[in-house]
């Protein structure tokens, strides 16, 4: 393998490397790959909506209690999500 031709500083790791997630890059003119953080906010947004919703739906039903917490963990797990792709898309990743 050969080597890089000059020493990379950590700007240039800050946003990542073209082709670095990618083993395709370059074969046959393809595109490089891109990160799917827009679709992952979205994602958990639609998580959490949903699942806060169906939480409260359940407590107002005559359904056991543990699986409204179940879908409340759920929204809790999503909200994390949020809050990270968030922060990743904030600093200024692509995707």
């Amino acid at each position: 393998m050969s080597e890089p031709s000059k020493r990379r500083s950590r700007s240039d790791y800050e946003r990542g490397l073209p082709g670095h997630h990618d083993p395709t890059a370059g074969i046959g003119g393809a595109a490089p790959a891109q990160s799917a953080l827009t679709l992952r906010l979205v994602l958990a947004a639609f998580g959490l909506v949903v699942c806060v919703a169906g939480g409260l739906v359940l407590l107002a039903a005559d359904v056991p209690v543990a699986v409204a917490v179940v879908l409340f963990v759920l929204a809790a797990v999503a909200l994390v999500d949020l809050v990270v792709v968030a922060r990743r898309k904030l600093r200024g990743e692509p995707g």
